[in-house]
């Protein structure tokens, strides 16, 4: 009978095992991520008015850690959200640097007059002159998955990396326009340079004449144009952020994060090698209306690609693009055409937060099953991004955040077998069966023995070997 029952056991704990999300199967229970809640500095904002500000050594997680998600968004002083309507969230970012011990930095690090007293920490490239973070979203962020996978991981707070007498910190930027009573809604969002009345950028500098909107119109304190006799409060605000993570043991796979851009201008020649430090992005760029160039053929649909040579491989984790309102969608492809991954907006529909009417709210994101999806090195991919033309825009952008790792899990590790066949439902049914038979056989065997025991006290020698 005994033996009965640890048959019975195993097989109820193998299909228990079986219906397990991946994440619980692997990390045996999902106490070992870590959660926690911030808020950033304060901003205030009134009508028109801009929040581009960098914040550094932020409350962040400390230790020898592996992130899992970061997610953000703009809250009033209750803690109520704030929609998109009434404040536009541009971006966000979240970056890693490190700075000497005892020495604190100024608001803008340009202005700090010692730069040896920092080094920047930022993600595995290839945007490296100008997109250095691990983390960054929009308007989309509320409806935006940011979660890596088990068992893999950004690993931070490693003492074998930090530089002799420095200390690991991180920032926050946050850019946010406030668009109540504006006159032109969607031009103050995309930085119309006419709207700002902006000639100069924030360092004074004279722009292009061909400039017409983006980040140089709309820097920290600029006002964008509100109707004639609207009166709005200034109101305090903060952006909400929750960090999610693990503490390092040799479970975690680690993975790095890439960033790839549609305004590179990295070519491909005889003597490139595709390394970070042969990529400039730009960031942004105008979509040109298809009705003013006279291009309807085409849908007016604005498409652009870009080839880039891979200088790292790995196998694809996750993936998912940051687009601008007019944005229908960008995606990655091998040179042959093969789709590796796409991402694709969702538009509000309503008022409330989290639904905003024109509005980005959300983009789908990449989650390949691990091994389906390998980058060689060397190897070319290709970068697509599309945006409606049907009207002029300015200052968009068209990113692709990407976390490639190095290795898979170990394929032979008994929970990971398991969970190779999670979806195999044939093999569910013939284990639940296996249960079943093994139920009524334990039934039959109790009821056998019941009966000879009690024929044994009535006198009956037992059949039984």
């Amino acid at each position: 009978m005994k033996r009965y029952n640890q048959g019975w056991i195993v097989l109820v704990g193998v299909l228990v095992t079986l219906t397990l999300p991946y994440s619980q199967a692997f990390w045996g229970n999902e106490n070992k991520i870590k959660t926690a809640v911030f808020r950033s500095p304060k901003f205030v904002l009134g009508p028109g008015s801009v929040e581009n500000r960098f914040y550094y050594n932020i409350d962040f997680p400390r230790g020898h850690i592996a992130l899992k998600s970061f997610n953000g968004e703009v809250v009033d002083e209750a803690g109520n959200p704030v929609p998109l309507h009434e404040t536009y969230l541009h971006h966000w970012v979240v970056a890693r640097y490190y700075v000497r011990k005892g020495v604190e930095l100024s608001e803008f690090i340009n202005d700090h007059k010692n730069r040896s007293d920092y080094i920047y920490a930022g993600n595995s490239g290839i945007c490296s002159n100008t997109l250095n973070q691990f983390f960054g979203l929009g308007s989309e962020t509320r409806k935006t998955a940011t979660h890596i996978p088990d068992p893999y991981g950004i690993e931070v707070g490693n003492p074998m990396e930090k530089p002799s007498g420095f200390e690991e910190r991180w920032l926050l930027n946050v850019h946010a326009i406030d668009t109540r009573g504006v006159e032109d809604r969607l031009g103050c969002t995309e930085c119309r340079c006419d709207l700002y009345n902006v000639t100069e950028d924030e360092f004074g500098r004279p722009l292009k004449p061909d400039y017409k909107g983006g980040l140089f119109c709309c820097y920290d304190h600029t006002q964008c144009r509100v109707k004639k006799g609207f009166e709005g409060v200034r109101r305090t605000l903060y952006l909400r952020y929750t960090v999610k993570w693990v503490d390092m043991d040799s479970l975690v796979l680690l993975v790095k994060v890439y960033i790839f851009d549609i305004t590179d201008t990295w070519k491909r020649s005889s003597n490139s090698t595709g390394i970070n430090a042969e990529h400039y992005c730009k960031v942004e760029y105008d979509v040109e209306s298809c009705r003013a160039s006279g291009l309807t053929e085409n849908g007016c649909i604005d498409n652009k690609k870009i080839s880039l040579d891979m200088p790292f491989g790995g196998y694809v984790i996750y993936g998912v693009a940051h687009q601008h309102s007019g944005g229908t969608g960008s995606a990655l492809y091998s040179e042959d055409g093969r789709l590796l991954c796409s991402s694709i907006p969702t538009y509000g529909e309503g008022e409330e937060v989290g639904n905003e009417a024109g509005y980005i709210v959300g983009m789908s994101t990449c989650y390949p099953q691990p091994g389906t999806i390998k980058i060689s090195e060397g190897e070319t991919l290709i970068l697509e991004s599309n945006y409606s033309s049907i009207s002029h825009h300015t200052g968009v952008m068209a990113l692709f955040y990407l976390l490639v790792a190095d290795q898979l899990p170990n394929p032979v590790h008994t929970l990971n077998t398991v969970v190779e066949a999670q979806d195999n439902i044939f093999l569910l049914t013939i284990l639940w069966v296996a249960v079943v038979l093994m139920g009524v056989l334990s039934v039959i065997a109790v009821s056998i023995r019941y009966r000879l025991k009690h024929n044994r006290v009535d006198g009956y020698e037992a059949i039984l070997m």
